[in-house]
């Protein structure tokens, strides 16, 4: 099912750019939470980033890119 389709180094990139988005969703979050950031509009980017970027790391750590399953081309 989840075939290995990116190399060492789109795991590399992969990896770097989810620890980033969970890092930055983290951020909103607390910025949400000290209300910088309008409730409704800050949980929903915040879960998004964490969510998005819990999933570049699950695509670093299988090895498998969900774009390139779908027979795109990526450049990593």
């Amino acid at each position: 099912m989840l075939e290995c389709n990116i190399d060492a180094r789109g795991q590399a990139a992969r990896l770097v750019l989810g620890i980033g988005a969970v890092g930055v969703g983290l951020v909103l979050a607390v910025f949400t939470l000290l209300g910088v950031l309008p409730t409704n509009l800050g949980w929903i980017v915040a879960g998004g980033s964490i969510f998005g970027g819990a999933f570049a790391i699950f695509e670093a750590k299988t090895a498998w890119c969900v774009v390139r399953a779908l027979g795109f081309k990526t450049r990593l």
